[in-house]
């Protein structure tokens, strides 16, 4: 069913996230304007992979462009340098990159996007952000947008290599407004459980607390980046040793998260996403610490789900502490997730068959990383 047929026929499922096969109709509309045409895996369950350009500015700050000015008004005046991604280039921790991305958009009138880091991304601590011209806000495209989309790459702890075709971040498409979402979290885990294990806490959001105790013989309780640690490839799986970029963490029940350092860490609770339904974990959450817990955020309709092959999933934690050292404990509350419906039923969901790296997850680097081995200590 295309979006103007939803459109014209209003189902149950109007508002609300737009699926594969709603976003493949953008495509074939013209409201979605690809420079080439879109990879084959390129469209996920309910979101769109957003791929690097030939170009990128390094720029001298961070920026929003505000209204009335584009990006490429801004690079003009804050580019540092320019270079060309056609034989792989890399950028560098510290640095705050800028590259237009394939995809540009023409959206209809009832049709507004956003977009966050992919998975793979935030697990390798770099910071990325999704800009439009005349934005006021970052990885927000208001309805009706007509225009480019820019990437703002920050490397946190990790320098990458990125070519164009890259993907770093993912978009998903909206029809209509963001409706409340923890009336519809205690509707849904009433018909089936969206959490495995633990009480369920709703109260802006399914609130989820942090794994500290070990889940089996030679298992850490999570990792810690090595600062200074080599080069990654964004687009290559299994190639790097897990050692030689991070730190396994042993000690359980508390976690002291040292300012300016990264840590990977998991969920207590097991999460299942229905099929017509997809969550976003909120990124910072300063009542219960002064730490970003997520960068990526965003889970596809049937993650963790037996539709898509999942028995519950746990979130994984991007965890970085700001300004001051804070103590985590065993069980504490580290961030909440909002369910949101989908315009339209889905035909197909995350995992099923689709080469998804994180169904059934319980503590997992990013797909770049080969299987830890406990016995390689």
């Amino acid at each position: 069913m295309g979006i103007h047929a939803l459109s014209e026929n209003r189902t149950e499922f109007e508002t609300g996230i737009l699926p594969a096969a709603s976003v493949q109709d953008l495509e074939a509309e013209g409201h979605i304007l690809p420079e080439i045409p879109f990879d084959a895996d390129q469209i996920q369950p309910a979101s769109l992979d957003l791929r690097l350009g030939l170009t990128a500015y390094r720029v001298r700050a961070s920026f929003l462009p505000g209204l009335g000015s584009k990006v490429s008004d801004r690079l003009d005046q804050l580019s540092l340098h320019r270079f060309d991604l056609s034989d792989g280039a890399v950028l560098e921790t510290g640095c705050v990159y800028i590259v237009p991305l394939m995809e540009a958009l023409d959206l209809p009138d009832h049709i507004s996007a956003a977009a966050n880091p992919k998975s793979s991304t935030g697990r390798l601590d770099v910071f990325t952000r999704v800009i439009a011209d005349n934005a006021q806000e970052f990885d927000q495209v208001p309805a009706g947008y007509r225009g480019p989309l820019y990437a703002e790459i920050s490397p946190r702890t990790f320098s990458i290599l990125v070519r164009p075709g890259s993907r770093l971040s993912q978009i998903r498409f909206r029809s209509g407004e963001i409706e409340a979402s923890d009336d519809l979290i205690r509707q849904l885990h009433d018909a089936e459980p969206l959490i495995t294990t633990g009480a369920v806490n709703v109260d802006g959001g399914l609130a989820l607390s942090v794994e500290l105790r070990s889940q089996g013989p030679g298992q850490p309780i999570g990792f810690r980046a090595k600062r200074h640690a080599g080069l990654i490839d964004v687009d290559k799986k299994a190639a790097c040793d897990v050692l030689d970029y991070w730190e396994p963490i042993w000690s359980e029940g508390e976690l002291v998260l040292d300012p300016d350092q990264f840590y990977i860490l998991a969920s207590k609770e097991a999460v299942r996403v229905p099929p017509a339904y997809a969550a976003e974990m909120v990124p910072f959450n300063p009542l219960v610490g002064e730490f970003r817990v997520h960068y990526a955020g965003f889970f596809d309709p049937g993650f963790g789900h037996v539709s898509g092959g999942g028995e519950g999933a746990r979130a994984v934690l991007e965890v970085r502490s700001h300004e001051v050292p804070f103590i985590l404990e065993d069980g504490q509350i580290i961030g909440r997730l909002i369910y949101e419906r989908l315009a339209n039923q889905p035909e197909q969901v995350y995992g099923q068959g689709i080469g998804s790296n994180y169904q059934r997850q319980g503590l997992k680097l990013s797909k770049h990383f080969k299987a830890y081995d406990p016995g390689s200590l």
